[in-house]
């Protein structure tokens, strides 16, 4: 998917951070799909601050635009089904200090998927504008983390290997923790 992002780029140089953006935005919609491959385009094509800053810009956009899809899409007949998720239900009546709180730690939570933060965000009592700053300051170390791996990782340095060798450790470990839970 990078190689496909980065041909894109290539192919199109003069729209290559509007198309960083729309992608972005496609991603944080969709919820589920992981922003790694947008991040290793932008590294690949801008360098590695400036690749950052689109990230995060495509990363903030993104997460508004699907707050406010969310909330008009799905607020009223969904809010049931979050219940069963109960580290982000707290969020659905969350407000003010709460909310900034746990939107601030579930995003710096690297295994929390971030279009689940952001749909219970946006199905809950959440203000808007709490959601983008609580939102937007969780995802500067995480996405630094992502970019910094990422980078290592392409360059294929030694710390690369190393970094991506203890994501799938804790993958697994996670994983297997889990399977571990549903057999109980």
């Amino acid at each position: 998917m990078k190689e496909h992002v980065l041909f894109l780029f290539q192919q199109h140089p003069q729209l290559a951070v509007v198309l960083s953006l729309c992608i972005s935005i496609i991603v944080a919609v969709l919820g589920l799909v992981p922003s790694v491959f947008v991040t290793a385009a932008n590294l690949l094509f801008f360098g590695f601050w400036k690749g950052t800053l689109i990230s995060f810009a495509g990363e903030v956009i993104g997460a508004a635009v699907a707050y406010v899809l969310y909330r008009l899409g799905f607020k009223k007949r969904s809010q049931k089904g979050l219940e069963r998720f109960p580290k982000v239900a707290r969020l659905l009546k969350a407000q003010g200090w709460e909310a900034f709180s746990l939107i601030l730690a579930l995003r710096l939570l690297p295994f929390v998927p971030s279009g689940l933060v952001t749909f219970a965000a946006a199905v809950g009592t959440v203000s808007p504008l709490v959601f983008l700053i609580a939102s937007s300051l969780g995802k500067i170390p995480a996405l630094l983390l992502e970019a910094y791996t990422v980078y290592e990782v392409v360059q294929a340095g030694w710390l690369g290997s190393i970094i991506l060798a203890a994501i799938a450790a804790v993958l697994l470990f996670r994983l297997l923790r889990v399977r571990r839970k549903d057999q109980s």
